[in-house]
């Protein structure tokens, strides 16, 4: 039976509130860290923890908002959100406050260590990993891009999964080519899905402001421009995220000392 409880930590002066997943029995289990997106942490991604939890993973939805969610503020999200995602020690900064917490968790195995992040949480993951943690798998679901340097890549043994959609205006299937062009250079294992008319953050289902579902695609309440849910490729997404994992840390994973 998964076993879930809020967990606070401090990070980039604020109180952070994330969300910890732990599967039945007594581990070690494979560990993975999420982000969510630039909205704040939300009901999405701590059922991706739970789902991970009863798929046999231990899973932490970090918050790097302070336990706030900023649905239906989109320029108050974006005061909080440009900062950090233009500052790339910041980012690294609440990441690692966040995998400190999960790795100090009971049954965490730091062998078998994956990240996934939405967004912003995407850009938090990819600047941990090129800043040296030991991630097997790495999903990044429609991220902020960091520049397209090589050497930044080089000596990064994790295995990539990059989503994104073909209509989103701020992860557009141009800047992923350029993207990774770099990891192809530096020889990283990657993959790239590109989901048909998507849009940005496809996977949130619209809510009115009491959180209550909004029927159809379209938000009710303000968001930034290019967002728009698309069920299908939300599933879609999630199956190759699974699918990642699986590969690296779960059941089909070689042995920790088969990596390169």
């Amino acid at each position: 039976m998964v076993a879930t409880r809020e967990v606070t930590y401090d990070a980039d002066g604020l109180v952070m509130v994330g969300h910890m997943a732990r599967p039945d029995g007594a581990g070690p289990w494979p560990t993975v860290l999420i982000g969510h997106d630039g909205i704040g942490l939300d009901d999405f991604q701590r059922r991706r923890a739970d789902h991970l939890a009863e798929r046999g993973y231990l899973a932490l939805a970090m918050d790097y908002h302070g336990g706030r969610w900023f649905g239906g503020a989109p320029e108050a999200m974006l005061e909080r959100v440009l900062p950090l995602i233009g500052d790339p020690d910041r980012m690294r900064a609440v990441g690692h406050a966040a995998l400190d917490v999960l790795l100090a968790e009971p049954g965490a195995d730091p062998s078998r260590l994956a990240a996934l992040g939405y967004g912003a949480g995407g850009s938090v993951v990819l600047e941990l990993t090129r800043a040296g943690v030991p991630f097997r798998g790495v999903a990044v679901v429609h991220p902020g891009l960091p520049p397209a340097r090589v050497e930044d890549w080089a000596a990064v043994g994790a295995t990539f999964l990059l989503a994104t959609g073909s209509e989103d205006p701020l992860c557009t299937p141009d800047q992923v080519l350029a993207f990774t062009a770099a990891w192809q250079e530096a020889r990283v294992d990657w993959r790239v899905h590109i989901y048909g008319g998507a849009q940005h953050a496809f996977w949130a289902a619209p809510t009115h402001s009491d959180g209550s579902p909004a029927e159809g695609t379209t938000h009710a309440m303000p968001t930034v421009p290019g967002v728009a849910h698309h069920p299908a490729h939300t599933a879609r997404a999630w199956r190759a995220v699974l699918d990642l994992l699986d590969e690296t840390i779960g059941e089909l994973s070689p042995a920790p000392s088969g990596r390169r």
